[in-house]
């Protein structure tokens, strides 16, 4: 059975970019049936938001702690909300790119 709708933000922290980090997410979060999106940030950081139930969620914040091969999870930032239910799909975002 699956819970509620909610939103999860995480920011990563560690050798998270130039890694495959955000097709990982990406891959994870489309699996579990998630929406949001994925992007690396400036301070060497990725960030993703996320929208679902959340016992998915959860899975979702497990698989991020350890990550995919070659990655080192150094630290993890988490915080919870109400889903604001304005996300179609789970994608990445541009911006600051540090390389995948």
């Amino acid at each position: 059975m699956t819970s509620a709708s909610r939103r999860l933000e995480v920011t990563l922290r560690g050798r998270v970019q130039g890694v495959g980090f955000r097709m990982f997410v990406v891959d994870r979060a489309r699996q579990l049936g998630l929406r949001g999106w994925v992007a690396n940030e400036a301070g060497g950081t990725v960030r993703t938001v996320a929208e679902g139930p959340e016992d998915h969620l959860s899975s979702l914040l497990t698989a991020l702690r350890d990550g995919p091969r070659g990655a080192r999870v150094e630290g993890v930032t988490e915080t919870w909300s109400d889903s604001t239910g304005e996300f179609g799909s789970f994608t990445i975002r541009s911006g600051f790119h540090g390389g995948d």
